[in-house]
């Protein structure tokens, strides 16, 4: 095995320099009675420690597709993993046995799933259920395993975390049951946590706090953080570098600030002015017309075609490439990609 994996999370980072997680080409494919639906189309990205990467895009989209691919949670069948490479520091996972790979998931790279309540086991409390990661992990008594759920519900921020720790998940509002979740993924302090839509359902107010809260964490444990969401709003003072995703593939990249000032692709122009806006009061909300495409039946070309306003002719045949994106004077803008044959024209509107 692997010294990079023995060894504990301060001394792999500082003894690996690429990225924790570098994602190739991965094609995520589910076989149904109606046809093969092609849910992920050639993925690529990577996440380095202490850095967030935000991805973008509708339900449907392939985002959270993405996300248990790389967790290894698929079921299969119906799906399957045609081509690809999910490396954690070097090493591909999808080529490991499975005693190797389970032990990554959960201590090297942990998973924050949307809805909590639905995550979190109804008949046991969230400290037997906090617990159980250092009892399977790290062979703890169930004592120390108590007093360790009691420590992950303190860092999180739940009120009277001794008292509470006994309690089960319906005994905990939408974002406490969120916290817990948070404190469930942090508690083997993993190197990438992924956080699939932490704050559907909830509030602003409460929206808000949990943001901050994965935000003052991974700054502390110098993480790398996945945050898959498709609400542009959430990520604006968090994310480092977004990838949008459209019908299975990236269409843009770039860092966060730059793509809410200059996005390079028209279904990232769609979705930043999909936001509403205070000086818009009274005016009709825009909305990207159309609806995201059939799985079964992605169209040709660029598949966002159909409710593209610059759609042309090749944009119907031709499926484009990521271009790299460059300023008028040639300097290519770092980080920078748009997959759009007039990524140009979008860049440049106003």
């Amino acid at each position: 095995m692997s010294t990079a994996i023995d060894t504990t999370g301060h001394e792999r980072a500082a003894a690996y320099q690429g990225p924790l997680l570098d994602v190739r080409d991965l094609h995520v494919e589910f076989v149904t009675r109606d046809g093969v639906a092609r849910a992920v189309n050639g993925v690529d990205y990577s996440v380095s420690a202490g850095e967030t990467l935000a991805v973008l895009g509708e339900s449907g989209s392939g985002k959270s597709v993405t996300a248990q691919a790389i967790m290894g949670i698929l079921d299969t069948p119906p799906a399957r993993i045609p081509r690809g490479e999910i490396r954690y520091r070097g090493q591909d996972m999808l080529t490991m046995g499975k005693e190797e790979r389970r032990r990554i998931r959960g201590q090297k790279i942990a998973m924050i799933f949307q809805d909590a309540l639905s995550a979190l086991n109804p008949v046991l409390t969230v400290g037997y259920q906090l617990g159980e990661m250092f009892r399977a992990h790290r062979g703890v008594s169930r004592k120390e395993a108590t007093d360790k759920a009691v420590e992950l519900m303190d860092r999180v921020r739940i009120p009277a975390a001794k008292q509470r720790v006994n309690d089960y998940p319906h005994q905990f509002s939408g974002g406490m049951r969120q916290r817990i979740m948070i404190a469930m993924a942090l508690a083997l302090e993993p190197d990438l946590i992924i956080a699939d839509e932490p704050t559907t359902a909830l509030d602003v107010t409460v929206q808000a706090q949990v943001m901050d809260l994965l935000a003052e964490l991974q700054s502390e444990y110098h993480m790398g953080l996945i945050l898959i969401t498709h609400d542009l709003g959430v990520v604006a003072d968090v994310a480092d570098k977004i990838a949008v995703m459209y019908a299975g593939r990236i269409v843009e990249t770039a860092p966060v600030h730059e793509l809410y000032a200059r996005p390079a692709h028209p279904y990232t122009r769609g979705l930043l002015d999909s936001i509403p806006r205070l000086d818009q009061k009274g005016q009709e909300l825009y909305a990207i017309k159309g609806l995201p495409p059939n799985l079964l039946r992605i169209p040709k070309g660029c598949a966002f075609n159909p409710r593209c306003p610059r759609a042309k002719d090749v944009c119907r045949t031709e499926v484009p490439e990521l271009f790299e994106v460059i300023e008028d004077d040639g300097t290519p803008l770092e980080g920078r990609g748009s997959a759009c044959f007039f990524w140009k024209e979008t860049l440049h509107d106003r």
